[in-house]
């Protein structure tokens, strides 16, 4: 038998007796190839919330029509589900710990699914915005369990082609979901969007009663009487977060003072929130020194960040993820009220790019396990800088070949990105810090997606004002291609700023073949 299972065994349950659900149990039945059908499980899951989080972009053109809503507020349905999920993801450690890997899996399957499905259904917007953010708390605390699988199960060797392999699967269903959207769009309304995760997460939920163990990280079971969750922080972390966003709609559509106090209280309640992670941070060490272990952990483990790949890695993540969703929100917006095109030739454009992400993701996986991170994150900072500026020089009357061509090159980019920046950033972190490392590196990236889709929506309205133009009407203008352009050329500036932190991200010679 190989040492990857030996080291899911120690990462799960070394000692626990092959009771039903257990590892041993599962190992004994599937063999070594069980880690495999794991991360197939937590796959599939992962599809279904990304696919919530991007697809229903495709129908928010259509959505603000039947609501009657501006395009500031139409934006919620993605920025809700984003804050929610980025809130979430810091919740994913403690979860595990006091319910299990397989009970906490399958109730974010079953959130998903009736938040989709209560979304599908709902006649007033503000039941489809709280459908958004159940389906985006239950997505945030998927997110970080594969890194997590990933990180401990696999062998340093295998861990790039795991992370490749999962990509590839992954931006599967997006890659294909914003083409088959399209057409539900056309064919039955924007409600037929909503109503495409159930059958992911129908899968997912019978693959998660197969594959999926019970057990916590670390190798003891879930220990439902155990630390009770770090509710202040949580609270201080949404409020910073919504304050946040809220603050920058204000920035467009509000008054001056009234944006002010709200970006003030989000940083106030930032600093607060640091503040307070230290101190439980720092009662806990008392307990534990004390031999009191049932005591609140933080939320965030500031401890990571004194690792300098972790530190850099953070920060590519938060300008890559505000680059990465505010574009995913943008370029369908572009398409239809832009270029003039319907839903399902948007999915057309986007459906051979989303392919050939999925290729590529294969690809650089096995070249995470040899390449250096910095070098790999660097180059597809650079591609998709390069696809957002080329977008400038579609017009009216450009062929569509090089809309599939531009955006091509930026998800060739991202698959550079997606499997070595995780990898990269966590690679050297304690292995008892893993589980809140990928928490954290999940929540600082989706941080700037949320700010990111805020951001785009904010800038495009501003620079269709400055033109003279609005999304209300109908018919496009070069106005109007013109202040979408100028949103490209931030988003391409943004990556070439993340280029500098990526490159921080090498590790000195020394280091690397003492690890090796």
């Amino acid at each position: 038998m190989s040492a990857a299972p030996s080291k899911l065994n120690a990462m799960l349950e070394p000692s626990t007796p092959a009771l039903p659900g257990t590892l041993a149990a599962l190992q004994a039945r599937y063999g070594e190839k069980h880690r495999w059908y794991l991360l197939l499980a937590v796959m599939v899951g992962t599809m279904a919330s990304i696919m919530s989080s991007t697809i229903v972009n495709v129908a928010i053109p259509d959505m603000s029509q039947h609501f009657t809503l501006g395009q500031e507020r139409a934006q919620w349905v993605s920025s809700s589900f984003m804050v929610a999920m980025t809130v979430s993801m810091l919740t994913t450690p403690w979860l595990l710990a006091r319910y299990g890997y397989r009970q906490t899996y399958l109730a974010c399957m079953w959130l998903l699914m009736i938040g989709g499905i209560a979304g599908g259904a709902s006649n007033d917007y503000a039941l489809v915005l709280a459908a958004r953010v159940v389906e985006g708390l239950a997505a945030g605390v998927v997110q970080p369990i594969p890194a997590i699988i990933i990180l401990r199960a696999f062998e340093r060797n295998e861990q790039g082609r795991a992370s490749g392999l999962f990509g590839m699967g992954v931006v599967l269903a997006p890659a294909i979901g914003p083409s088959i959207g399209g057409v539900l769009v056309d064919l039955f309304g924007w409600r037929s969007i909503f109503f495409m995760v159930v059958p992911f997460c129908l899968v997912s939920i019978w693959l998660a009663y197969k594959f999926v163990p019970v057990t916590a990280p670390g190798g003891a079971a879930a220990n439902r009487h155990g630390a009770p969750l770090d509710w202040g922080g949580l609270a201080l972390a949404t409020i910073s977060t919504l304050c946040l966003l809220n603050g920058l709609v204000e920035l467009h559509s509000g008054t001056a003072a009234s944006a002010a106090t709200l970006l003030a209280v989000s940083t106030a309640a930032l600093i607060a929130f640091v503040m307070w992670q230290r101190r439980v941070g720092k009662r806990l060490l008392q307990f534990l020194a004390d031999g009191v272990t049932d005591q609140v952990a933080p939320l965030m483990n500031f401890d990571l960040f004194r690792y300098r790949q972790f530190m850099m890695g953070s920060i590519v993540a938060f300008i890559y993820g505000t680059a990465l969703f505010g574009s995913t929100y943008l370029l369908p917006v572009f398409m239809q009220r832009g270029l003039g095109l319907s839903p399902s030739y948007v999915g057309t454009i986007l459906l051979p790019a989303g392919l050939v992400l999925a290729v590529t993701i294969a690809m650089v996986g096995r070249l995470a396990d040899v390449q250096p991170t910095h070098r790999l994150v660097s180059i597809g900072l650079a591609l998709l800088a390069a696809s957002f500026a080329l977008m400038i020089a579609v017009n009216l009357g450009t062929p569509l070949i090089w809309l599939v061509v531009f955006a091509i090159l930026g998800r060739i980019g991202l698959g550079f990105i997606l499997p070595s920046l995780n990898l990269g950033s966590m690679r050297g972190v304690d292995k008892l810090l893993i589980p809140q490392g990928s928490s954290v590196i999940n929540f600082v990236r989706m941080l700037g997606g949320a700010t990111g889709v805020s951001l785009c929506g904010i800038m495009l309205e501003w620079r269709l004002a400055a033109h003279g133009d609005s999304l209300s009407t109908v018919t496009s203008s070069a106005a109007r291609l013109d202040a979408f352009d100028e949103v490209f050329v931030m988003l391409a500036l943004l990556c070439a700023l993340a280029m500098v932190a990526a490159w921080q991200l090498r590790v000195p010679p020394a280091v690397e073949a003492a690890k090796d």
